[in-house]
């Protein structure tokens, strides 16, 4: 089968996009630390860097990921995140921690990372995990319960969740593939945003009398 040159060239750019759009950019040096000082730096991937002569350990190094965060709240978990913002080290590495902390029964409501593929690791109690793929793979579940050990991995862009099933507190760690991930909370974002999405809207893109969407704005306004 023969190909034409610009059948090649096409394929080739395709190709080539598609990777350079797979994870934050390369640095294109050894480390590009993130500073606050505009006058002192150049500004890559979102944050200024200082002079590479001036780095030091302190710029690569974060502690406090043994404390278990404060699960007193109205999901029952919490995110301590070690991004850019804690590690100025990360800026243009392409990759940043979380520790998720899990009481009884409390979940990671659904959400989604912008900018990351997740990889999850269990360490504590038993979580229900999974994803839904996008409306062109028909909106499927993918779905497992997990054990300490046990490693899941959620595709960028893709809406998933994480729910402790058991009776005592859950603990998981997990890596994403951009120094700042971003992470959009479905509920909070259809629900909470400001100014308020139209009730009337809402209530005819998810088929609710419009009187319990106005309600779950209220529960939901920041």
């Amino acid at each position: 089968m023969r190909f034409s040159k610009s059948l090649i060239l096409i394929t080739l750019s395709a190709l080539v996009i598609s990777f350079a759009e797979a994870s934050d950019p390369s640095p294109l040096q050894d480390f590009c630390v993130a500073i606050d000082d505009l006058n002192n730096g150049v500004f890559v991937n979102g944050k200024f860097c200082k002079d590479p002569k001036q780095a030091k350990a302190e710029d690569f190094f974060f502690s406090g990921l043994n404390q278990a965060g404060n699960t007193d709240n109205k999901v029952r978990s919490n995110v301590t995140t070690v991004n850019v913002d804690q590690i100025p080290g990360l800026n243009t590495l392409g990759i940043s921690l979380v520790r998720i902390d899990y009481a009884p029964y409390g979940q990671n409501p659904p959400h989604t990372h912008p900018r990351a593929t997740e990889i999850l690791v269990l360490v504590e109690g038993t979580l229900y995990v999974g994803f839904v793929s996008s409306n062109q793979d028909n909106n499927r579940l993918f779905a497992k319960v997990l054990n300490p050990g046990d490693v899941f991995v959620f595709p960028i862009g893709m809406i998933h969740f994480q729910v402790n099933i058991g009776k005592t507190p859950a603990v998981a760690f997990a890596g994403l593939s951009s120094q700042n991930a971003g992470v959009i909370t479905i509920a909070d974002t259809v629900f909470g945003s400001t100014p308020p999405i139209n009730p009337d809207i809402l209530a005819q893109a998810f088929q609710l009398d419009v009187n319990v969407v106005k309600d779950l704005e209220t529960k939901f306004k920041n």
